[in-house]
């Protein structure tokens, strides 16, 4: 088993229709494979976002016949790599939709599909409020995926606020953490690089986090950024607030060695709590 590969994120623009977004995801998939990206990890919503009074509303099909999932997986194939689709509109019947991420082998196979868990419900301001539950049906399991570099935990945007999440799926062998994003430009600014850190340290684990960039068709606007952190913390690239490939190297073996420098996995457990003043 291979513990090392490049690792390129798709730092793609939240498009309003399916077409855009598959020719821009192409054109920087073609850049990361010159480049010896063996992995290549796109955003949440990488098949279109559009926003309205709030409401989440991408394009969004069936998946046996979504355009962008049959895309992608033609792509793997032909370049033999492996793809994360940070997560397409998925149909969920009644006006509604999944937030579902996928990851494709190199042979363009589903080895794992995963339904945002956590929805985002927000008020930012009197002006910035967002309902991601009008649209959206929310997942209920977490995943994790065996693949020949390292045990991956599929996450979706704003998962990342929930530690205990994170926190069950490393105790369960995790080793490298996807959190695809389509983070807005108010909250990235305050808390992108500190969750991803954080969850990086706290688990000892890699970061994998291909953040969409610019504005988005409707109102708002995703922070970019995409980062692959180390499981000591260190950024190891940034992507910065434009339209680019991010590309860096990972090392499985150090896991390991933040783990046996910090065992907080094998020291954590479940706590009783008494109010001392009752």
């Amino acid at each position: 088993m291979s513990r090392s590969i490049q690792i390129a994120c798709l730092q793609t623009r939240p498009m309003p229709d399916c077409e855009m977004a598959i020719e821009e995801a192409l054109n920087l998939g073609v850049e990361a494979v010159v480049s010896g990206a063996k992995f290549l990890a796109l955003p949440e919503y990488c098949g279109g976002l559009v926003t309205k009074n709030g409401a989440f509303v991408p394009p969004h099909a069936n998946e046996e016949s979504h355009k962008f999932l049959k895309v992608m997986r033609e792509f793997a194939t032909k370049n033999s790599v492996w793809v994360l689709i940070g997560s397409i509109a998925v149909s969920a019947g009644r006006g509604k939709y999944f937030n579902r991420s996928f990851l494709i082998d190199s042979n363009g196979a589903i080895v794992s599909r995963y339904d945002k868990v956590h929805l985002f419900d927000v008020n930012l301001s009197e002006r910035e409020v967002y309902r991601e539950s009008d649209f959206v049906v929310p997942g209920g399991k977490a995943v994790l995926v065996n693949t020949p570099f390292g045990v991956i935990a599929h996450s979706i945007c704003y998962d990342i606020r929930f530690p205990n999440f994170y926190r069950a799926m490393c105790k369960a062998g995790a080793e490298i953490i996807v959190v695809p994003a389509a983070f807005t430009k108010t909250t990235g600014q305050a808390h992108w690089h500190l969750l991803n850190r954080t969850r990086a340290v706290e688990n000892g684990a890699f970061v994998v986090a291909p953040c969409a960039v610019g504005a988005v068709s409707g109102g708002g606007e995703s922070y970019g950024h995409s980062l692959i952190v180390n499981p000591w913390g260190n950024i190891i690239v940034d992507g910065g607030e434009n339209t680019r490939v991010v590309i860096g190297k990972i090392e499985l073996s150090a896991v390991k060695s933040a783990r046996s420098r910090i065992s907080s996995l094998k020291h954590d457990s479940d706590y009783e709590i008494s109010l001392a003043n009752s």
